[in-house]
């Protein structure tokens, strides 16, 4: 028999674990700006910090002072976001499908957010333009799921995960026309690299507009928290709450199809981030969504920032963040299948 002390000790041990996980995302981000082919001491990069706060100066340099101020601080920044966002959204679709395994790319909107970029990019254009195309075909792609799935008179979970499944599939395979058409020598090797995600073209005017979506779309999250945890219960056990199953879950939807759309856009395809990040968070604080979110998304940023360093400094040339996330993604996905499998045979 549970006493009454107990829940109150559970929420102090998950309100501690919060506190830990943001202390730890910057000491990550912080070793970060200090880290890279250009070292800069954690003093000095403290002080050049603060400095950015208040007037002073202190002795450092200029290439010093625009090193960790307008090169490596917008990349930590937009890292931390992105993780956060993708480990949100995670988090968030599992409990609504009531699936571990389930991530933000089964929504479709990756792929065609990712078609839409790698079409910006077969054309020429970049900057807001490459922008603007990888977020309006990423929210297109949402748009097509929510039409198709209604087509079919109903949008329960199941009917919804099988539409994004197909309208993922069809943006892949318009992605894979576009780099047969792409010519060789100039844009097939960017499409290349930014399918396989980076942040080597962060800036603080790119933070400054992906931080208004990806905030916007990650508070909405946390706000659903609590209705997530019905959500999470099953349909018909939401319904008899009271709850409006259908429209939020697609209030859910569209949160996580504003943070996909903009990381893509920004950044290009980061996969198992909100695969295997939420998994951690559950372990450490438990299943309670209000805990949940909210720790998934500190140590997604955290989790991404740490990527990142990684993919800037392991090698002279930088590895895309792809390939180190799918490195350390594809074993814990494997570790979750054959738990989730002995678990089914019991």
């Amino acid at each position: 028999m549970l006493s009454a002390d107990q829940p109150a000790a559970a929420a102090v041990r998950g309100r501690s674990a919060l506190g830990v996980f943001a202390l730890l995302l910057l000491l990550v981000g912080f070793l970060s700006i200090c880290v890279g082919r250009f070292p800069v001491s954690p003093g000095t990069a403290f002080a050049i910090l603060g400095s950015a706060w208040q007037d002073g100066t202190g002795g450092w340099t200029r290439m010093q002072e625009t090193v960790v101020l307008h090169v490596r601080l917008p990349r930590v920044l937009l890292a931390a976001l992105c993780g956060g966002g993708l480990s949100l959204c995670g988090a968030a679709l599992q409990g609504v499908f009531r699936n571990p395994l389930v991530s933000p790319h089964i929504l479709g909107v990756s792929s065609g957010a990712s078609f839409g970029g790698a079409l910006a990019i077969l054309l020429g254009v970049g900057g807001i333009a490459m922008i603007g195309s990888a977020f309006a075909f990423g929210i297109g792609a949402l748009v097509l799921v929510g039409l198709l799935s209604r087509a079919g008179g109903g949008t329960d979970t199941v009917g919804v995960v099988l539409t994004g499944v197909v309208v993922a599939a069809l943006f892949s395979a318009l992605v894979s026309l576009l780099i047969v058409l792409a010519d060789p020598e100039t844009s097939l090797p960017g499409i290349v690299f930014w399918l396989m995600g980076s942040f080597a073209a962060a800036t603080d005017a790119k933070l400054a507009l992906a931080a208004p979506a990806l905030l916007a779309g990650g508070a909405l999250l946390l706000v659903m928290r609590f209705r997530i945890n019905v959500l999470s219960l099953g349909e018909d056990e939401a319904r008899s709450l009271g709850l409006p199953v259908e429209r939020d879950r697609w209030v859910v939807f569209l949160a996580v199809a504003l943070v996909e759309a903009t990381v893509v856009s920004f950044a290009g395809v980061i996969g198992w981030v909100g695969l295997v990040v939420p998994h951690a968070a559950r372990f450490l604080v438990g299943p309670d969504h209000r805990l949940l979110l909210p720790a998934s998304t500190l140590l997604g940023a955290a989790y991404l920032v740490a990527i990142d360093t990684l993919a800037r400094t392991l090698t002279a040339a930088e590895i895309p963040l792809g390939v180190l996330t799918a490195l350390v993604g594809a074993p814990v996905f494997a570790l979750v299948l054959i738990r989730r499998q002995r678990q089914e045979a019991r």
